[in-house]
């Protein structure tokens, strides 16, 4: 088999990888978009947020360390023991559905029925506050998060392409990790949505606020509710990038490459964010690979994913698995 295409085979591989964790990302922006049509600017940011949290948590650290010293003139930073993983998660997992609930309550309780831009410049502007929050609690330098996921080459697959094509595929096992993490969750969400009372209510919400409203469904309920399971899939999806790459800044910047996701697979899309996430993670990689390395200079997955959501906004709007809307005049 002709090297390049062995080559190429890799490069999809690890692109598919990658598309996993895009769509991890793009899954919190969909479910607070479809019931509540809120475009959450601060998806990124709450991953950021849920990992530093995770973090400071199976660390022991102190909350608000630095501003405690500065204040009281100590030194105390840590408590002086460790939290297991599984344990350090279920307290973070409590922590975002507090958060939810303060979102609710003290901002988008007071802006029901206002204009969408109003909406969207509310979870800016949250998107900035917990950033700042986030470093006045945990502090601003880069983390090293290990929650106990493999991380480095898959041997096994190494071993196998080798002995069958003499080339053997690097595959990192946190991105297989992160694959099974997501197709669960994502078998999760579905579950939710379709065989439970609060799925149900959920979906209701999404399609008229107005007629769930009339047979009794609470929309704050309902608004708590899906802020918090997108806390938690900002969570996972916090946990995964900040495995691979650590809790640092950059973190809540890959919400900007969510957004080309989106708008592939639609905004009111599950499955959509999915495929769209896989497409915008193949279609950059092989792109580099066939066309950027060798013909543009290289660097094409900072731009390629933008250009291609370009392209489907020309000719659809809506995605792949996205509401056509026909407004009749």
């Amino acid at each position: 088999m002709p090297d390049q295409l062995l080559f190429a085979m890799e490069v999809t591989l690890n692109g598919l990888m990658a598309g996993v964790l895009y769509a991890l990302v793009a899954l919190g922006f969909v479910l607070i978009y479809k019931a509540s049509g809120i475009f959450n600017y601060a998806q990124g940011v709450m991953a950021l947020f849920s990992a530093m949290t995770l973090v400071g948590i199976m660390k022991g650290q102190v909350p608000f360390s630095h501003l405690i010293n500065a204040i009281f003139g100590t030194d105390i930073h840590y408590f002086g023991w460790e939290i297991p993983a599984l344990l350090a998660i279920f307290l973070t997992v409590c922590v975002m559905v507090l958060f939810a609930w303060l979102v609710q309550v003290v901002i988008f309780r007071h802006l029901v029925n206002q204009e969408p831009i109003l909406l969207f410049m509310a979870t800016i502007g949250l998107a900035y506050f917990l950033e700042g929050f986030g470093d006045l609690m945990w502090g601003a330098e880069i983390k090293k998060l290990d929650v106990g996921l493999p991380q480095g080459i898959n041997d096994w697959i190494d071993q196998t392409t080798f002995e069958a094509f003499g080339y053997g595929f690097f595959i990192d096992n946190l991105d297989i990790s992160a694959t099974i993490v997501a197709v669960v969750l994502v078998a999760g969400l579905i579950v939710f949505s379709q065989y439970t009372k609060q799925g149900r209510a959920l979906r209701a919400v999404a399609d008229d606020h107005q007629a769930a409203l009339s047979v009794g469904i609470s929309l704050n309920f309902i608004w708590v509710l899906v802020w918090s399971v997108a806390g938690f899939v900002a969570l996972v999806a916090g946990m995964m990038w900040g495995a691979k790459s650590g809790v640092q800044f950059s973190l809540s910047l890959i919400a900007l490459k969510a957004l080309p996701v989106l708008m592939l697979g639609g905004f009111t899309s599950i499955p959509g964010a999915i495929v769209g996430g896989l497409i915008i993670g193949v279609g950059e990689q092989l792109f580099e690979f066939l066309i950027g390395a060798p013909f543009l200079g290289g660097a094409t997955q900072n731009w390629f994913a933008y250009v291609l959501a370009l392209v489907f906004l020309v000719f659809r709007p809506q995605g792949l698995f996205g509401e056509k809307i026909i407004e009749r005049v």
